[in-house]
C-alpha cells in the first residue's frame, strides 16, 4: 500500500478494529510487513488518533490472549491433515 504512513496508519487501525484482525492478517490485507504494521499501531498511532490507538490495543490484548488457542487448533488441524492424507495414501 503506497501512500503517506499517516493515512495508513489510520486505515491499518481502523481495519483491525473492523475486522478484530490480528497484526499478521492486517500485513497480508494491505501488502506492508507485520513490522511496519506494529510500528504504525504502536508509534504512529498513539500520535495520530489517541481514540483510535486505544481501541487497537484493546483488540492486540484480546488477540494475544487468544493466541495460544489458535496456535492450538492451527496444530490440532495440521495433524488431522496428516492422518486424513497417510489414510488415503495406505
Amino acid at each position: 500500500m503506497k501512500g503517506l504512513p499517516e493515512e495508513r496508519t489510520i486505515r491499518l487501525a481502523q481495519y483491525i478494529i473492523e475486522q478484530n484482525a490480528t497484526v499478521r492478517q492486517a500485513a497480508a490485507r494491505f501488502g506492508v510487513s507485520k513490522s511496519t504494521v506494529h510500528k504504525d499501531i504502536t508509534t504512529r498511532l498513539q500520535k495520530l488518533n489517541s481514540v483510535l490507538y486505544d481501541g487497537v490495543q484493546q483488540v492486540l490484548r484480546t488477540n494475544k490472549q487468544e493466541r495460544h488457542i489458535r496456535g492450538g487448533m492451527a496444530t490440532r488441524e495440521k495433524y488431522r491433515a496428516r492422518a486424513v492424507s497417510r489414510r488415503r495414501g495406505a
